[in-house]
Formats: structure tokens, sequence, C-alpha cells
């Protein structure tokens, strides 16, 4: 586009571009949503909590414990190099169908400290995740199998 704007060659406007200016072509970043100004506020106001949290106590941020949640697909599908075969000469390419997505997905939680994972598990088909931190809130200390001595069960309160 600029080099049609400018009747130059694409060469000629890359390397004006990225040698000359110093300049870089970057996608952009989709996020799933913008934040409300009252989001915003928020979210600096508790990252502030955090970091005065975090000056007055050096092993504050060795106390926490957060989580996290992915869709998993049951299904391993075979790459297209994994699929290649040697052929004869004068022989066809081998066709290979194409794997449909898994229809069968799960969600797979994990929860992790400071020092690394504490707890993982993949929820039963039909289970949300709201539904399991229901249970994990009424079962008292879910995750404290002794491996964390630093988990408190509190954390979720106010969500």
């Amino acid at each position: 586009m600029i080099a049609e704007s400018l009747n130059m060659s694409v060469g000629s406007v890359f390397t004006i571009m990225t040698e000359d200016l110093k300049k870089k072509k970057l996608c952009a970043r989709f996020v799933p949503h913008t934040l409300t100004t009252e989001q915003k506020e928020h979210r600096i106001a508790s990252s502030e909590d955090l970091i005065a949290a975090a000056d007055e106590d050096p092993n504050f941020l060795k106390t926490i414990v957060t989580g996290d949640e992915s869709w998993c697909l049951e299904y391993d599908p075979e790459t297209k190099r994994q699929s290649s075969e040697w052929t004869s000469p004068g022989k066809g390419r081998p066709m290979k169908v194409r794997a449909s997505k898994s229809k069968t997905k799960t969600t797979l939680l994990v929860f992790f400290d400071s020092r690394g994972i504490i707890h993982h598990e993949f929820l039963q088909q039909g289970s949300t995740v709201t539904e399991f931190l229901y249970h994990f809130e009424s079962e008292n200390n879910y995750l404290n199998d002794g491996k964390n001595d630093l988990f408190d069960v509190n954390i979720f309160e106010g969500r």
C-alpha cells in the first residue's frame, strides 16, 4: 500500500522502513473485551495493595496461590509431517482424510504457587468451573494435601 502510493518498489519501502527508520511491522493483539474505567481503577487499586503487601513482607509473594483453566480436546491429531510416507517414483501423493476437531473436550484446572503446580484436575464432562469452586470451598482446604503449607482456602473470598 505504501509502495503503491509512493510509486516505489516494495523492497525499497521495506529497506527504508526497517533499516533507515528502524520500524517493525507488528500484528495487533486481540483481546476478549475492553475494560471500563471502573474496572481499570479496581485493577490499579488491587495492584497497589499487592505491592504494599510485598513491600511489608518479603515472603508475601510465596503465599499466593492462583489458578487457570484451559479447554483440552480429547484427541491427538497426526500432523502433516507425521503422516508423510515414502513413495515410489511415478506414484501419486498419498491421500489422508483431515482429522476433524474432537467433539469431546474437557476442562483442565491447574493451581500453582511460587514453587510450581500444586494441583491439577480434569473436570468431568458437563461440570463447570463455578461448580468446581463451589465444591472446593465447601470441602474446606481441598488443595492442601500436605504439599503446600502456605495455602489458605480463603483466597476465593470476595469473588
